[in-house]
């Protein structure tokens, strides 16, 4: 009878186990989900009618879900940004415009990466165009490989937590809490990360100069005029769709899953532009080259570059739905796995664990906290998100934390301290999935030790972040508060 009360232990340690196999991580939590029940009808545990309700809970649970309706539209207005260049355009405005500053090409590349978090979420894409678009200039400018690396990697990762998160809206889902709530919470922890990355650069390359050299100061516009229509062009459009996206909901116009489609629209219409009006009319493509010439370019065929702009827009479709697919799959999979968890007792089995502890309200803050940034170092956010949080939510939303935090805003509190302490996930060895976008990228010239090397110092200041809304709930908590009064 033991060994059967601890099943749901060693469903955990076989999930541990096979994720390290490289097998998809869908079929993973499925197949263990399966398994196990199997083993509990063996073992008188589990009826093998129960199965018979799992249809219902994907389709009737996951696919009828509303706030899920807002993943593919966020992913599309994402990959759209990427393919139709602006993504590539914004780095090269934000270069110009802090060329004379010191690292101003690593804090061009984290003012990118905090745009492109408010604009989309989704960290490989982001990650990989900054390398691409970033790594290459800096290695040429003479950057330290290590500052350059740990910059792109830890900036990409802002996508996660900054609104509107692909990782918020699950959170909220499996929460049962509102996703515009949740958006709003998050506001000031992403920009405080954002904050600590860019007065770290500034003091760092301050102190030492030689890590970041000073970019050229012949580089981009010349002219006043030249400098006015490069923001008009390359920074003014992804602050309009921020408006659009974040201003709908924060102004209360429109719920997160609205505003998704506003966002999927506006870079979609976005994307005509630059790809099709601009080359249409003679505008010349942007240029970090010394030039003020802006509508001197050849015309091109109309209807040549709206062909050009339905195969991006079908590539970028294509790219959405597979990536959509592959995180629908992995709910499908986790609600099969947590299902069979729950059936055979592993909340209550989680529940006496934590009791027999007696470690209080913080002590269960701080062990649920450091579980989840070790596995963080082995298991991607969306795996850690679908196993911890619907077990421990439950337990933290009765806790009493007293004056600190209220019954009312706990969930909400403790759903950003796990957002903040998941930023780590992607940039801690040896499982950090940013780093591999990065090196699968980067140029032979970079090593894997200078990108490890790299990512400390933003790994200490993303704790520090976890530390400081830990610390002060309000730093999460205000602005909810003062937009729901």
């Amino acid at each position: 009878m033991v060994l059967v009360d601890l099943l749901p232990i060693f469903m955990f340690v076989a999930l541990g186990v096979l994720l390290f196999t490289g097998f998809p991580v869908a079929f993973i939590l499925g197949g263990v989900g399966l398994a196990f029940g199997f083993i509990g009808i063996l073992v008188g545990e589990f009826a093998f009618v129960r199965f018979m309700l799992l249809p219902n809970r994907i389709f009737g649970g996951i696919m009828t879900n509303l706030i899920l309706t807002a993943i593919p539209m966020f992913i599309f207005m994402g990959t759209m940004l990427e393919k139709s260049g602006i993504a590539r355009d914004l780095l090269n405005c934000l270069q110009v415009l802090l060329r004379r500053v010191p690292g101003g090409l690593a804090l061009a590349v984290t003012l990118m990466g905090t745009i492109l978090a408010a604009t989309t979420g989704i960290i490989g894409a982001s990650v990989i165009m900054m390398s691409l678009l970033a790594l290459p200039v800096m290695i040429e400018r003479k950057y330290d490989h290590s500052l350059a690396t740990g910059t792109i990697a830890a900036s990409g990762t802002l996508g996660i937590l900054i609104p509107p998160s692909i990782m918020l809206v699950i959170m909220a889902d499996l929460l049962s809490r509102s996703v515009g709530n949740l958006f709003v919470a998050a506001v000031f922890p992403g920009l405080m990360l954002a904050s600590f990355y860019v007065i770290y650069i500034v003091v760092r390359c301050w102190m030492n100069p030689k890590l970041a050299p000073r970019l050229d100061g012949m580089l981009g516009p010349q002219t006043g005029w030249g400098v006015f229509w490069m923001v008009i062009r390359s920074f003014v459009p992804p602050v309009i769709l921020i408006g659009m996206v974040l201003g709908s909901i924060l102004g209360g116009f429109a719920t997160p899953t609205e505003a998704a489609g506003v966002g999927a629209f506006g870079a979609l219409l976005l994307g005509f532009i630059n790809l099709v009006v601009l080359p249409s009319v003679g505008v010349q493509e942007f240029s970090l080259e010394p030039t003020d010439h802006v509508f001197e370019a050849p015309k091109r065929s109309f209807w040549a570059e709206l062909k050009s702009y339905y195969k991006t827009v079908a590539t970028v479709v294509e790219s959405t739905a597979l990536t959509n697919a592959m995180i629908f799959g992995i709910f499908i999979g986790a609600t099969l796995f947590s299902y069979v968890f729950r059936a055979l007792g592993g909340d209550h089995l989680v529940i006496d664990l934590v009791n027999s502890l007696g470690l209080g309200a913080w002590g269960l803050l701080f062990l649920i906290m450091g579980i989840v940034f070790i596995l963080g170092f082995f298991f991607d956010w969306i795996e850690i998100t679908l196993i911890v949080l619907p077990v421990f939510a439950p337990i933290i939303a009765q806790m009493d934390f007293g004056d600190h935090v209220s019954k009312f805003e706990m969930t909400y509190w403790f759903a950003i301290l796990l957002a903040v302490n998941l930023q780590t996930s992607f940039l801690t060895p040896p499982f950090g999935f940013a780093l591999f976008y990065l090196k699968a990228v980067a140029p032979k010239s970079v090593k894997i030790q200078e990108i490890y090397a790299g990512i400390i110092p933003f790994v200490l200041l993303q704790l520090t972040g976890l530390a400081l809304v830990m610390r002060f709930p309000e730093i999460a908590l205000w602005l909810p508060r003062v937009l729901l009064d």
